[in-house]
């Protein structure tokens, strides 16, 4: 416990909040691609496919690199794989600013950034909570998920003015100085793997051993041995699917085939990531008190349904509306799916089993952002792609009412 102003804060709070501003920022790295697409176009005559490519090979490691991180952070602690894999981050990505060839575009971003990215991400924030939190864990699992997923978004209005007025240099640059200057200083003094270390039970846990848990031996053979687990696998994939993968790279692209400015298409990511935050906090909130599994096959329902009719969105203010109600559920699935984990699988294996989940979300990810190149390049539109992307979130609303809580 620490005391501010007479109050008695207990220490996890620190420590969600030292998650909170890693994964915030350091998921803003994710939507640099999507911004600077054009951009690397004009300069390097890169074809739209090459960049995608190495955009969906960052998508692929990244997730890859999860189950293995998360499996090191429940044995080791997560502080030590946050440091090593924010340092990877801020080298591949200020690396990027002197690339001349596709290669390196593939090896600094597509390799470096993915593979660092796996340690900096929702994965880490569920082995933190599920140490930390005995109370309060869908809460905590919201706010994460907001910063993880909102982050991306917010900082796009940001990263598109620099990027239009000053390069797509000026917008890399911004985002590695932030993590260097503010966010591996946070971690390195503030942050804890477990609550033993400070001397104090999990948040809620008063009557529960000092000493952690420790992880199964083989907790993977038993987790690919329950049906939930590909249930929760498949569904999760479609969130990646149907989330990063499609409005990251493609959607200011969409828009401006669309007559959109790319400031507008900006303006209009930022105010998903704002509605996400309050959604993905709410459906914490709602995972407390209400279960997981059917909040969850509202969120894709309601999802499939709203990218069946993206095409059909023609003025800013349908725009605006659009981001707002899509908004809302981005990854809200992020809180219960995490959570449905830990119940099912034990909070002490949540590292390495929700990882591998993590890596469904990011081969489901990186499907779209090449699959959407691909089907752009048949139709001469996206389309298609946001159709196809639509009927997949409704078939995740049925694998969801099929896992039990």
């Amino acid at each position: 416990m620490i005391r501010i102003n007479n109050f008695k804060v207990h220490y996890a709070w620190i420590v969600l909040g030292v998650t909170f501003l890693c994964l915030f920022i350091a998921s803003a790295v994710r939507s640099v691609p999507g911004i600077i697409l054009l951009s690397l176009e004009h300069e390097f005559h890169w074809s739209r496919e090459a960049i995608t490519g190495a955009t969906s090979v960052n998508l692929l490691l990244f997730g890859l690199a999860g189950p293995f991180l998360g499996r090191l952070m429940d044995m080791y602690g997560t502080k030590a794989i946050a440091l090593l894999t924010l340092t990877l981050v801020i080298l591949g990505a200020g690396g990027s600013v002197f690339m001349k060839e596709i290669w390196q575009f593939y090896l600094l971003w597509g390799a470096m950034v993915g593979l660092g990215s796996g340690g900096t991400s929702i994965v880490m924030g569920s082995a933190i909570v599920n140490r930390w939190f005995q109370k309060r864990r869908g809460l905590a699992l919201g706010i994460l998920g907001a910063a993880f997923s909102s982050g991306q978004l917010i900082f796009t209005p940001v990263l598109m003015n620099l990027n239009i007025h000053e390069g797509w240099r000026a917008a890399t640059l911004f985002i590695v100085l932030l993590l260097a200057v503010i966010i591996l200083p946070l971690v390195i003094l503030l942050m804890a793997s477990d609550p033993s270390s400070k001397g104090l039970r999990p948040y809620g846990a008063n009557g529960f051993d000092l000493k952690p848990v420790r992880p199964d031996p083989n907790p993977m053979r038993i987790a690919m041995a329950n049906p939930q687990f590909w249930l929760l696998a498949f569904s999760f994939g479609i969130c990646g699917f149907t989330t990063s993968g499609l409005f990251q790279t493609h959607l200011i692209p969409h828009g401006i085939e669309h007559g959109f400015t790319e400031m507008t298409m900006a303006t209009s990511l930022g105010l998903m990531g704002a509605t996400d935050m309050l959604g993905t906090i709410l459906s914490g909130w709602l995972c407390d008190r209400f279960g997981k599994r059917r909040p969850l096959a509202m969120y894709y329902l309601f999802r499939g349904i709203s990218l069946i009719l993206l095409p059909y969105v023609e003025s800013t203010g349908q725009l605006m509306a659009f981001s707002i109600v899509y908004g809302l559920n981005w990854l809200s699935t992020v809180p219960a799916t995490s959570a449905l984990t830990s119940d099912l699988f034990g909070k002490q294996n949540v590292g390495v089993v929700f990882g591998w989940i993590c890596f469904a979300h990011q081969a489901g990810a990186a499907l779209a952002t090449y699959g959407a190149s691909y089907l752009h390049g048949l139709a001469g539109n996206y389309t298609l792609a946001f159709m196809t992307s639509g009927l997949f979130a409704i078939v995740a609303t049925g694998l969801v009412l099929n896992i039990k809580d």
